[in-house]
């Protein structure tokens, strides 16, 4: 299965959930500092070590040199000269090519460095889509807001400008109760925020980020809920069933089977399958979860995140099959449920990437 992530007769995947890749050629020291981001780990590596010393790390070297021309585990030094050789843009479109995935739903609406939406679908030969972030769009039109009513105002026109050619909004509240704040409470959370800012400061008023949260439901959108534990949720959870937009938890380690549970005992919420499938689907019906690969910065994170989702799938089906839990087609049709088929329906992709 060298430079082929996805079996004949698997769908290309939807990536609900990345940031996009770097331009430019990436030294050791660069790649490195990437690569420290994407196992969470600060400064440099312990002496006489790289951050090629990780599980990320591994499956790099596994994955992403065939995609390139190389052998699988070759040392990271030949991978980079490699990668150099060919030149950046090249190899990023060799990696996302050959990452398996057909559509990509990028994080939008921060500044950044980093591939938009439609470069990554001009590099990968695949759509993409954005997704735009809540609070930075709040701090845009704070920077060029001179009163309380004119944020308010510009902010809800903001909103509705965006839901007309959004696949999703995303949010990261930590907390929404079940009503949203009243028109007053918003009123006041937003002159303490506007009197005390500077240009560019992050939004840090909890009441306008709920605030920001109901008014991106109303407008139909999927949501989706980047809290690290989704407890503090629930209630928000509850009190939007009916409304008629979906909403989908990309939570943190641990708590994706907790995401899981409260997907299943809501018909409109939905969650991340995270990064250990075998934890997750046991907690809900399997067209409740999504795939998403998290990736930022390096296209090599595509790749891994890709190969390690579905290696995860068959094992895990692989082992029902064996155990007459179910057949080869259903378990066929589960992967591709949790692959591409749910997120094509949440996001209203239609067959796109099919």
């Amino acid at each position: 299965m060298d430079g082929l992530p996805v079996p004949a007769d698997q769908p290309p995947l939807v990536d609900q959930y990345s940031h996009g890749a770097v331009h430019g050629e990436l030294g050791l020291g660069s790649f490195e500092t990437h690569l420290a981001a994407a196992v969470g780990a600060q400064g440099p590596a312990p002496a006489g070590t790289s951050y090629f010393d990780s599980l990320t790390g591994l499956a790099i070297r596994r994955w992403c040199p065939p995609l390139l021309g190389l052998e699988p585990h070759c040392p990271p030094a030949r991978y980079l000269a490699r990668r150099r050789e060919v030149g950046a843009y090249t190899a990023g479109r060799m990696l996302l090519r050959g990452s398996g995935i057909g559509t990509f739903l990028l994080e939008a609406g921060t500044p950044s460095e980093l591939t938009s939406a439609a470069e990554i679908a001009t590099a990968a030969e695949a759509r993409a889509h954005e997704v735009v972030r809540l609070e930075p769009l709040a701090e845009q039109v704070a920077d060029t807001s001179g009163s309380v009513e004119s944020f308010l105002g510009y902010t809800a026109e903001a909103l509705y400008a965006t839901a007309q050619h959004a696949t999703a909004f995303a949010s990261g509240a930590t907390y929404c109760d079940g009503h949203a704040p009243e028109a007053g409470e918003v009123r006041r959370a937003a002159d303490r925020w506007l009197r005390a800012r500077r240009p560019g400061d992050r939004l840090t008023e909890p009441a306008l980020v709920r605030h920001l949260l109901w008014s991106a439901v109303a407008t139909g959108l999927p949501v989706q809920l980047h809290c690290p534990d989704p407890r503090p949720l629930a209630g928000f959870l509850r009190a939007t069933t009916g409304i008629g937009a979906d909403l989908v938890l990309l939570p943190a380690a641990p708590h994706h089977r907790r995401a899981a549970r409260l997907a299943a005992a809501h018909a409109h919420v939905y969650a991340d399958t995270g990064p250990c499938p075998a934890e997750t689907l046991p907690h809900a019906p399997f067209g409740k979860l999504l795939f998403s690969s998290g990736a930022r910065g390096l296209p090599e994170l595509y790749v891994t995140a890709a190969r390690s989702f579905l290696r995860a799938m068959d094992r895990l089906v692989g082992e029902w099959t064996t155990e007459g839990v179910c057949g080869a087609e259903d378990g066929r049709r589960i992967i591709g449920m949790i692959a591409s088929g749910t997120a094509r329906r949440v996001y209203r992709l239609g067959a796109e990437a099919t």
